[in-house]
């Protein structure tokens, strides 16, 4: 029981077990079929949503569908690189290396956020189901690959710089 270090070698490692087994699959094809469902979205009900909301509120959900299509994109290729070394077509070296590329901190704009309230609920669903998704997979990575200094020092999202840009801009075009 003493020895600490003993113990830590054989500590199970649930995430890594998860991504690289068959039980995969699941958590692959949520993200994907997040990334799907979101593209028909924005592509379909999403533009007609769009275009009955106000100014702010247009800006808004501009800003935050790219915020949560760059997010879904990051989870896609995080998911891909898994499923190759889950599959065998690259190493866990190999994917440590690429991975290095996928950033897993694409932030959103605060619930509180001036427009937020009049965004379409089928928007919102989205939004929180990938801040979920990209949480999930940010704790997995930090697991299997150890922690990451820029997500650990991202600051909260008590401010948000696209956000703060977004309401200078209203502001400036307000006034014309």
């Amino acid at each position: 029981m003493n020895d600490a270090g003993a113990e830590g070698a054989k500590t199970i490692r649930l995430a890594e077990r998860r991504i690289f087994s068959p039980s995969f699959k699941p958590l692959y094809n949520e993200g994907m079929g997040l990334v799907e469902q979101a593209a028909e979205y924005l592509d379909g009900q999403g533009r007609v949503e769009a275009k009955r909301l106000s100014r702010i509120a247009a800006t808004l959900y501009a800003a935050e569908s790219m915020r949560l299509t760059t997010r879904l994109m990051q989870i896609a290729s995080w998911l891909l690189l898994q499923r190759a070394a889950n599959s065998g077509e690259m190493t866990r070296d190999q994917v440590a290396s690429e991975k290095s590329k996928v950033r897993l901190d694409t932030a959103s704009a605060q619930d509180n956020a001036p427009g937020w309230p009049e965004l379409p609920d089928a928007f919102v669903a989205l939004v929180h189901r990938s801040l979920k998704l990209q949480s999930l997979i940010r704790r997995m990575d930090e697991e299997i690959y150890g922690g990451t200094a820029a997500v650990i020092a991202q600051p909260p999202r008590t401010s948000n710089p696209v956000s703060d840009q977004i309401m200078l801009l209203n502001t400036a075009f307000a006034r014309g």
